[in-house]
């Protein structure tokens, strides 16, 4: 396991608990010295958990597990035939996938994990987006300068705060479900039509805009029509205008984010307002939002997150690691029948390891990327 070098990121790839469960199965674990130090993991703890904390040796790894993918100098030390397991955004890591190709390196994403039920442990999108739908709500919560809760006092009432979330997959469920905790009145949509029921059950009012649903593969929404988005807004105004902070969260993995909320509709809110745009980085839910930074729009203020889980880097960090874990103990075969250690052996006929990996024995099975590769080249 590599120290994460990427601006901004603070998870790792492995928690100590992640590293008692491969050297189970067999695998000799070596970590970076000081790779977990900006989730609060020392070396003690990794050695004390059975990992070699003295170095990469990257030269000698059959498997390198990062959070970030590597960087193409790293790619050209492994051997031919190793293989990473990472996040790898296709459309900023192409540089990478050619030296992955180029140097016979096995490439698995974690956001290409199918989402099937079986799969369900592997699936580092959710587990992220838990922590950072959880984050939206304490962002929203802390910079709104009143309180979430109703308060009756002697000196008189504080009326709740009134949120609305708009998108309610995994992120946005646990941000509506973390500011009803903390007390505030809120309110969801979601374009999906089995969202409402969810969002209900989280405590939150569903808001009917009585518009279409538009259900998608995978769990997504499909995409919409430009006249179903300029009405979908048009009747989401009035919501977001009684809103005293709005959270943002609809987001597809690999595609630029759907424009939710236009300038002119947070121009609309109340001095002292706040926005919350989970998906700023992917070119965000709300006009003008910018991702790691907050601005002004008329009397609101707009919060653009940027890696938003690395915030919360120790619990991202222990659930990403069990996915991680999961995806590489599938992919791992006992040696010989009275062997127990394990051999990091891919099934490429099974649908979750096929479906996550990228390139293999020099080429590039991830159609999409092949496709761009080409359109690059």
């Amino acid at each position: 396991m590599v120290k994460e070098t990427q601006a901004g990121e603070r998870r790792v790839a492995l928690a100590p608990e992640g590293v008692q469960k491969l050297t189970a199965l067999g695998y000799a674990v070596m970590t970076e010295p000081g790779a977990g130090l900006r989730a609060d993991i020392s070396d003690e703890e990794y050695a004390a958990a059975g990992a070699d904390p003295t170095g990469e040796r990257l030269e000698n790894a059959d498997l390198v597990v990062s959070v970030q993918p590597l960087r193409v100098d790293q790619i050209r030390r492994l051997r031919r035939g190793a293989a990473t397991v990472s996040f790898l955004p296709i459309a900023q890591s192409l540089e990478q996938v050619r030296d992955l190709r180029d140097c016979a390196v096995t490439a698995f994403a974690l956001e290409l994990v199918p989402r099937i039920s079986r799969a369900q442990s592997m699936d580092a999108l959710s587990s992220q987006a838990l922590v950072g739908g959880y984050r939206c709500a304490i962002v929203a919560a802390g910079m709104l300068r009143r309180f979430f809760p109703l308060n009756m006092t002697a000196a008189g009432t504080v009326p709740p705060a009134e949120v609305v979330v708009l998108g309610a997959g995994v992120a946005g469920l646990q941000a509506i479900a973390t500011a009803r905790r903390l007390g505030a009145v809120v309110k969801a949509y979601d374009v999906r039509a089995a969202a409402a029921e969810e969002i209900r059950s989280v405590g939150a009012q569903a808001i009917d805009l009585e518009l279409d649903t538009l259900e998608g593969a995978g769990g997504y929404a499909r995409e919409m029509t430009e006249e179903r988005a300029e009405l979908q807004r048009e009747r989401l105004s009035p919501h977001i205008a009684a809103a005293d902070a709005l959270i943002t969260t609809a987001a597809v993995p690999g595609r630029t984010a759907p424009l939710l909320v236009t300038r002119g509709m947070v121009e609309q809110m109340r001095p002292g307002s706040v926005v919350v745009d989970l998906a700023a980085e992917s070119g965000g839910n709300v006009e003008g939002s910018v991702a790691g930074d907050v601005v002004r729009v008329g009397a609101a203020q707009v919060w653009g997150g940027a890696n938003v889980p690395s915030q919360m880097p120790g619990p991202a960090s222990r659930l990403l690691s069990t996915n991680i874990v999961n995806l590489v103990t599938l992919m791992t075969s006992s040696a010989d029948a009275d062997d127990e250690a394990g051999v990091f052996a891919p099934d490429f006929d099974d649908e979750v390891v096929a479906g996550s990996c990228v390139v293999h024995d020099g080429v590039v099975r991830h159609e999409p990327t092949q496709r761009l590769l080409e359109s690059e080249d």
